[in-house]
């Protein structure tokens, strides 16, 4: 994206012919920026390390089938968290041994249809579900190898949000985290697993989603509580073949934000697995909004200007539950907002954009200062490529938008 006498340019083109082709709400992916964060994350590790370097797309971040045939034409593996999610890697042709999949509250129907597939690694998140993945496989795939690694919970969770932490006793606003095998239960549950058929051969953490640059010491402490963690389990005698250090670094999303710093963090985990004794293969991470997020824009025209009590409203032709949901789930979700026409005056206001569901937390933008719109203004609501349109419903009986890649 680039701005160019005062218009929004996608690519060659600009936003509001782009509007104009296809119609508004929409969804617009950028095929090169995809690839880019993709190969540039994959170089931050090779570069300080020559063991594999496993890149599992978070599919729940958009499941674009564009997108996943980009990623996986790119060497992408897959972090699935569904059945569905799992059926539909597998329909866009990724090789089941290029599958970590990772449930929660998992049910018999789930991990019988997970147990059906040949290759895939399952991820145990419950010494409880271990119980659960046994019967299973006893009634219906006796004598199956199935490979597994165990997500524990290290105590540390990070996250945006209270909602996205997902490590740690408790999120910061007192709820109870409910992922992940607690510290004390992770050499018990390779015990089990080994006894009961399965193929332990991987340790996975994933703190939260969100991180920022002030997050940076607590992951290091994680990034440590997980090596020690993985030296303990070596030295019972289990051959671990990889570490996942999971997600939760992505783009920034408003102009305030501190970026995690990406590149110190693939230093410091090489790093310390270098010093280390660990005899692992590989080191993955779970990246989803960092691949897709700023490689995906949302396009919106203004129907018209309200004003209201002092409030001035730009009134969009699209809701945020049905396209956009993330400024309306989560308090600190802030996406910055271009006016496509007019970038560059120096007339601004702060406008509050308004969707068009029946409810009052239907906003993409609450007081944003940025040039006036008129109406048939085009706005971009940017880094729209993840959890936007995974996210979007029906809310209202409003139709989601579709969704193009350039």
């Amino acid at each position: 994206m680039k701005g160019k006498a005062g218009k929004l340019y996608i690519g060659q083109k600009k936003a509001i012919k782009i509007a104009k082709e296809r119609g508004t709400p929409l969804f617009l992916y950028s095929k090169t920026q995809i690839l880019l964060n993709f190969y540039n994350l994959l170089e931050l590790f090779r570069i300080n390390t020559p063991l594999e370097i496993r890149i599992c797309y978070a599919m729940k971040a958009n499941p674009n089938q564009s997108i996943l045939r980009i990623l996986r034409e790119a060497g992408a593996w897959i972090d699935a968290v569904s059945p569905g999610e799992l059926a539909e890697a597998l329909r866009n042709r990724f090789p089941s041994n290029k599958i970590l999949y990772t449930g929660t509250s998992v049910s018999q129907e789930d991990l019988r249809s997970v147990f059906s597939k040949n290759g895939l690694i399952v991820n145990i998140d419950a010494e409880e579900q271990l119980e659960l993945m046994k019967e299973v496989r006893e009634k219906w795939f006796k004598n199956k190898k199935i490979k597994v690694s165990v997500r524990w919970n290290p105590g540390i969770g990070r996250g945006f949000n209270p909602k996205v932490v997902t490590a740690g006793k408790k999120s910061p606003d007192g709820t109870p985290v409910k992922f992940g095998i607690e510290e004390k239960q992770v050499i018990s549950v390779f015990t089990k697993a080994l006894k009961y058929g399965f193929i332990p051969l991987g340790l996975h953490q994933h703190l939260g989603s969100g991180w920022v640059k002030e997050d940076f010491e607590a992951v290091k402490n994680a990034v440590d509580k997980m090596i020690r963690k993985a030296l303990e389990i070596q030295k019972k005698g289990y051959n671990l073949e990889f570490l996942d250090f999971g997600g939760g670094f992505g783009p920034k999303y408003s102009e305030k934000q501190k970026v995690f710093p990406l590149k110190k963090y693939a230093e410091y985990i090489c790093q310390k697995i270098v010093q280390s004794d660990l005899k692992i293969k590989a080191i993955a991470l779970e990246p989803g909004k960092y691949l897709v997020g700023d490689a995906g824009v949302l396009l919106l025209r203004v129907e018209y200007i309200k004003k209201s009590y002092g409030n001035v409203f730009a009134c969009v032709n699209a809701g945020t539950f049905n396209t956009a949901p993330r400024p309306a789930i989560y308090t600190q979700a802030q996406h910055h907002i271009l006016n496509c026409s007019n970038l560059y005056t120096k007339e601004k206001a702060k406008i509050t954009i308004a969707g068009n569901l029946c409810e009052t937390g239907d906003l993409f933008g609450k007081e944003i200062l940025m040039s006036i719109p008129k109406r048939g203004d085009i706005l971009a609501l940017l880094c729209a490529g993840a959890y936007c349109r995974s996210m979007a419903s029906n809310f209202n009986l409003r139709e989601i938008p579709k969704e193009i890649i350039i």
